[in-house]
């Protein structure tokens, strides 16, 4: 074992640490919300009300597309399965106890104490999300002491962005295409354009697949492509909302598939189909349709954004990685630019059209629901009247359509800004000597980490 990435010491030691902090946090702040206080109870309190049947089935959708999705899709390496999906496990499983603390100060903080509920772990896991986006950045490149330093910078990071966009611009993204894939992917960027490695400019020879880790990652895929409408539409309003969040991430995902598996022919010489392609371009529909996903937009308008979203990923993995790559060293493992930057971008756009053309005519009353921002003031007389046809309707800002966009295009420049300052900072802090970063010739390669099985080493001596 190389003494320069042995982790015999310096990974309990992070662990111990990391685990002493959470443990004293949960001790003094964290306590039970009123769907999980036992006091609060008594025989007229109906269990089927209890948060928990609302919340805990998104919650259980997306642990499946964080442990499992995320965690295959990772695998694509032939000599980097065990690191893709273990340090997956290993890293998703500390920013979700991580993010229960830090997003409970911005979210969850009532009277000197953060209330947990379900509703919480879904929070944290959208954070753990962000946190396995950028991963994919720097994916092979580093070791597991690195990654949970990421994770322990950017969640509070995230946090903040999170916390000062929705309080202060006040946006709709109800997909998370500017809070989740945007901040994910300049923040991957930034931290893998520090750590860049001159010697894998032209590539490394074990980063290549093989018959069965190109299966694991599809089936990664799978798992996300299944699981994905109850991601883009478990923080929505409940009823018509989630209802079009749920129809128009579906939609948006089978187009995208269609016309991935097109492109990929095409684009092919000898016209066959290339795995790469199937393993992300298919899902960018997810993602294109996210900050418009739970308006009127129309099931013709999910289905074109999964069409230009596949097609802008699918140029993006042929064209613009290598030119990342090669000339403004961004070595974008997983290309993140191309799955979450360009059709965030896109969804973005997107979900500004669709503010621009929203009316009472199109939405009837319920407009100022969903776009919460532009509904009268506190005092105005039309507030009263809406409040009689909704009741409970909080009083909003009452911006018109045009200014809710300009609050959209800050909230775009703004995260993009402030991720990739993150992830600089962050790419800084992991470039230390004792976070046992990997020598360049021991990137992608099991044997580095993990004590493994002894038919491996007769893999490793058949030519990829």
């Amino acid at each position: 074992m190389n003494a320069a990435t042995s982790l015999r010491v310096r990974l309990p030691a992070l662990v111990l640490v990391l685990q002493a902090i959470i443990l004293a946090l949960y001790a003094v702040f964290v306590t039970y919300d009123d769907s999980t206080d036992a006091r609060l109870q008594n025989n007229q309190t109906d269990p089927m009300d209890n948060a928990l049947y609302r919340d805990y089935p998104y919650f259980a959708d997306v642990q499946v597309m964080i442990f499992v999705g995320f965690g295959c899709l990772l695998a694509f390496c032939r000599f980097y399965g065990f690191s893709g999906m273990v340090f997956n496990f290993l890293t998703a499983t500390f920013a979700i106890q991580w993010a229960i603390v830090i997003q409970g100060f911005f979210q969850f903080y009532h009277h000197g104490q953060i209330h947990l509920g379900v509703l919480n772990l879904l929070y944290a896991e959208f954070a753990c999300a962000v946190v396995l986006i950028s991963f994919g950045a720097v994916l092979g490149k580093t070791s597991p002491v690195q990654l949970l330093v990421m994770a322990l910078l950017e969640i509070p990071v995230f946090s903040a962005v999170e916390w000062a966009v929705l309080k202060y611009i006040r946006i709709n993204d109800a997909g998370g295409s500017i809070l989740i894939h945007l901040f994910a992917c300049y923040f991957g960027l930034g931290v893998t354009f520090v750590l860049y490695r001159p010697a894998l400019r032209d590539g490394h020879a074990k980063e290549v697949t093989s018959y069965h880790s190109d299966i694991l990652s599809v089936l990664g895929t799978l798992f996300l492509w299944v699981f994905w409408p109850s991601f883009n539409s478990a923080l929505t309003l409940k009823g018509d909302d989630q209802h079009r969040a749920i129809l128009h991430t579906f939609i948006g995902l089978s187009s995208s598939t269609l016309t991935a598996f097109a492109l990929s022919a095409v684009f092919n010489k000898r016209g066959k189909l290339t795995m790469a392609d199937i393993q992300n371009v298919t899902l960018a529909g997810g993602v294109t349709v996210g900050a418009s996903v739970d308006m009127m937009i129309s099931p013709s308008a999910a289905y074109a954004l999964g069409i230009m979203g596949c097609t802008a990923c699918f140029l993006g993995y042929k064209y613009l990685s290598p030119f990342l790559a090669r000339h403004m060293k961004i070595q974008d493992q997983c290309g993140i630019h191309n799955l979450h930057g360009l059709t965030g971008l896109i969804s973005s756009t997107a979900g500004i059209c669709a503010i621009l053309m929203a009316t009472e005519e199109r939405y009837g009353p319920s407009m100022y629901q969903i776009f919460s921002h532009r509904a009268p003031p506190d005092g105005d007389p039309k507030l009263l009247e809406l409040q009689q046809l909704i009741p409970g309707l909080k009083p909003g800002l009452g911006r018109t359509a045009q200014e809710q966009a300009l609050y959209q295009v800050a909230a775009i420049f703004s995260t993009i800004a402030a991720s990739t300052v993150g992830g600089l900072l962050t790419g800084l802090v992991l470039k230390l000597p004792c976070l046992a970063s990997p020598a360049d010739e021991d990137c992608f390669d099991d044997e580095v980490f993990f004590d493994l099985p002894s038919d491996v080493s007769q893999v490793k001596m058949i030519k990829p």
